[in-house]
């Protein structure tokens, strides 16, 4: 495919999506009675429409390894942050879900708003021992709503080849609540980096490790195990760049969407 049809396909997206996001918002804010669960499966409609449109328009498609490693048990998902991709593919492979994301983007004009309307848990990063306190505290509210919860590690979207440093959180959550850890790793970055209008086409792969069981460990040990597992999945179906975390384990079955 050409630059330039790529160029007007991402063109076109651009345009449909500042047109359809006010007027879904109008949904969205009608859906506040709702119960949070059901609330959610509203305003994920949206990320839905997104996906949709991307497949359709931008020839973005995607495929998940490891699906069977999502249960029906709440669980924390650890994930690597490329794109913006991910914040709308997530809504669509795991069940409902909330997200432990900076309180700033809930000032963000109509995606903010919506995005307050899912049950975040929305922190202040600069408050150390405080945010982690919060991300426990709403955290086991949220879980005990039947809530999974998504964290970015790295905290912020991270090109691909490169790796930012793994904050605690996800892990401090998991050993005290004893809830389990899914690992996920992805190469979306590769077809939609960050903050960059063009959008390449192509099959962006999603892997899901198993979950990883906090019992009897220390915030850091599991923080480290999740790293670890995650980087060097990076490696593996990655396209374009490479890491020190080298890993030559054979290609496994994918399923496509």
């Amino acid at each position: 495919m050409s630059m330039v049809l790529t160029v007007l396909r991402s063109t076109l997206y651009a345009l449909l999506q500042m047109i359809i996001t006010p007027l879904y918002a109008l949904i969205v804010f009608a859906a506040f009675p709702l119960q949070p669960l059901n609330r959610y499966r509203v305003t994920s409609g949206w990320a839905h429409l997104m996906l949709f449109l991307l497949r359709a328009i931008c020839g973005i498609h995607y495929r998940v390894v490891g699906a069977e490693h999502i249960s029906q048990t709440p669980s924390i998902v650890l994930s690597k942050h490329q794109s913006a991709w991910e914040t709308l593919a997530f809504q669509q492979i795991f069940p409902p879900q909330v997200w432990v994301l900076k309180k700033e983007l809930l000032r963000v004009p109509f995606f903010g708003w919506g995005l307050a309307m899912t049950s975040p848990i929305a922190i202040d990063r600069s408050s150390g021992k405080a945010a982690l306190k919060q991300i426990v505290e709403q955290g086991k509210d949220r879980l005990k709503q039947g809530f999974w919860i998504v964290i970015f590690p790295e905290g912020t979207r991270i090109a691909p080849g490169e790796k930012g440093k793994y904050r605690i959180g996800g892990a401090w959550l998991a050993t005290h609540t004893g809830v389990s850890v899914v690992p996920v790793a992805h190469n979306a970055g590769e077809y939609w980096g960050k903050n960059a209008f063009i959008k390449l086409p192509g099959t962006i792969t999603v892997s899901i490790g198993a979950p990883i069981d906090p019992t009897g460990m220390e915030p850091d040990d599991l923080n480290a195990k999740v790293e670890t597992w995650i980087e060097q999945e990076m490696v593996r179906i990655g396209n374009r760049k490479q890491s020190k975390y080298d890993n030559s384990r054979e290609p496994i079955s994918l399923s496509e969407r």
